[in-house]
């Protein structure tokens, strides 16, 4: 057993002495500069791009620590979005590590924003919206509006009927009895 343990030490000490000599390669690439003068190439322009006066003016993001959150930004065309979001503690549906389904508390995002615009046509938009555990409700001028139900329905007529009543006969058997 001595004599195995020596032969490992051996055997570890001979690998570790071991280098293998490496050589770096002897060649040195040597590269002339060309002998024609680089192109000077301009910014690309788009001449296809109807936006490409419109710039972002100012911006901000906003991320807090209790997961809440903020931004905005606006452009040079007045377009204008903000949107906040808050993490809130809900009553829902959750589900295990094996996928079953229990009712109790959980995380979710509440988030309330607005955004602002200007159409080609000159006509200007604003739109709010919050969701949240009521679900997304967008509000806005340009936004349609279900029609308000304002008539009455009509009501079915009320007839009077009196049902003829049928005689009865009820049949006898030859002793005065009645069958059933």
């Amino acid at each position: 057993m001595k004599l195995f343990i020596i032969a490992a030490v051996l055997s570890v000490a001979a690998a570790a002495s071991y280098r293998p000599e490496y050589k770096a390669p002897s060649y040195k690439p040597e590269y002339k500069a060309p002998s024609y003068p680089a192109p000077g190439y301009s910014a690309p322009s788009y001449k296809d791009n109807k936006y490409a006066d419109i710039t972002v003016t100012s911006q901000s993001d906003e991320r807090n620590i209790d997961g809440s959150s903020q931004w905005s930004y606006a452009q040079s065309d007045y377009t204008t979005r903000e949107e906040s979001q808050v993490q809130k503690k809900f009553q829902g549906v959750t589900y295990d590590s094996y996928g079953k389904e229990s009712y109790g508390e959980v995380v979710g995002n509440t988030n309330k924003g607005s955004s602002y615009w200007v159409s080609p046509e000159g006509q200007k938009f604003t739109l709010t919206w919050a969701a949240d555990e009521a679900g997304f409700q967008p509000k806005g001028e340009h936004l349609p509006v279900a029609p308000v139900h304002e008539y009455e329905l009509p009501v079915a007529p009320v007839h009077e009927y009196e049902l003829p009543v049928a005689p009865v006969h009820i049949p006898f058997n030859g002793k005065g009895y009645k069958i059933y």
